[in-house]
């Protein structure tokens, strides 16, 4: 990881130890990721898997925002699907993007998975530049999403 992301690594360890809040972990999670990239990170936000085949949206920093992804739609969904995270250098080449904002232009999504690798959400961030996101961002964002994870990955 990069310096910048150890460092935020370990600022998001101590924010979430053991805290049962889960709105409260994923909404000052969504916070510290903003405020630790401000010039990058457009929008930065987590949405929830209800049921079999949505995501609805849940804690986020940024602009308004999408209140349901259907399964296998959009980034979000896509990376759920694939269950891998996805680096989009450019959201309007992606087939089938679900264009949230006019502002965004490229996107990182990381699906969240519990100890017993079961599906909860994805973790969602938009910059308003072309390409902005690269190996050291996916990661230092999938190391974070897995430290959540372990810290409220039962809770869920």
């Amino acid at each position: 990881m990069t310096p910048q992301y150890t460092t935020l690594y370990q600022q998001i360890k101590s924010l979430i130890a053991n805290e049962t809040n889960v709105v409260g972990v994923l909404a000052n999670v969504a916070a510290a990721l903003r405020e630790a990239f401000p010039e990058r990170f457009f929008w930065v936000g987590f949405y929830l898997k209800v049921g079999d085949g949505m995501l609805k949206l849940g804690p986020f920093q940024g602009s308004v925002a999408c209140y349901n992804i259907p399964y296998g739609k959009g980034v979000c969904g896509t990376a759920w699907k694939e269950g891998r995270t996805l680096v989009v250098p450019d959201v309007e080449a992606f087939p089938g993007h679900i264009a949230c904002s006019s502002l965004s232009r490229s996107e990182i999504v990381v699906p969240m998975y519990d100890s017993a690798h079961q599906f909860w959400g994805v973790l969602d961030i938009d910059s308003t530049a072309l390409a902005d996101f690269d190996e050291q961002d996916q990661e230092g964002l999938e190391a974070i999403v897995a430290l959540v994870m372990d810290e409220i990955g039962d809770l869920m």
